[in-house]
């Protein structure tokens, strides 16, 4: 499938290539602000009960330095996010209540507090862009996905890394003195399905929690750098 994208992506480079001038060749360094939107669906079974979920963090401020190298229509590059960034607008809470019966007569009721949020961090991209001042971008992203979950079940669960695919179109032009350039794009990251299973197990259930979940990035990103 990722071969399939940048081949399509290869293919409508050659198109935006053909209306634009080279805007030079050269190893660029430089640093970018975007404006993101993630969004995450995900599932977590517990023993036989399952629950759903959606949650959304718009308008989040990303900043992330970059290297490429530019040669005629031709550029490849790595970007890197030095910050952490959240899941959720906001931590996700609940109160589950847990009733248990001890002989024939008491019962005791227990109220359990959930709270549950995750963050992205070490976000990696290795991408190439075809085009000159109108490209396309295609990419292979790499991120570490940390828990931060206090659950009153007892159950935990280990941070994971995950791959993603990159796709985006942008502009690059020249500006100011030297050999300063800009660059304005938008993309979208579609990631692999995360899957986790709990290493504690909630009291009285035999069976690890699971959770799979599906996370999804849209960029705006502008960048400005520098040519050597």
């Amino acid at each position: 499938m990722k071969k399939l994208l940048i081949s399509l992506s290869a293919g409508m480079a050659l198109l935006f290539g053909t209306v634009s001038a080279s805007a030079g060749d050269g190893l660029g360094f430089g640093v970018a602000l975007s404006a993101a939107s993630v969004s995450a669906t995900g599932t977590e079974t517990e023993g036989g009960e399952k629950n759903s979920t959606k949650v959304d963090n718009h308008a989040v401020g990303v900043g992330s330095v970059f290297a490429e190298y530019t040669k005629g229509f031709f550029t490849v590059g790595i970007d890197y996010v030095p910050f952490d960034l959240d899941v959720s607008d906001a931590t996700k809470t609940r109160s589950d209540t847990e009733t248990s019966v001890t002989g024939t007569k008491t019962a005791t009721t227990t109220s359990r507090t959930q709270s549950a949020q995750a963050e992205i961090s070490d976000h990696l991209t290795a991408y190439i862009e075809l085009g000159s001042n109108a490209y396309v971008k295609a990419g292979l992203v790499q991120v570490t996905v940390n828990t931060n979950e206090s659950l009153g079940t007892g159950s935990k669960y280990n941070n994971v890394d995950l791959d993603g695919t990159l796709l985006g179109v942008g502009l690059r032009g020249d500006f100011g003195s030297g050999n300063m350039y800009y660059k304005l794009e938008g993309t979208y990251t579609d990631y692999d399905s995360l899957n986790l299973t709990s290493t504690v197990a909630r009291t009285d259930v035999t069976t690890n929690n699971k959770i799979s979940a599906d996370l999804d990035v849209t960029q705006i990103k502008l960048g400005l750098g520098v040519k050597f």
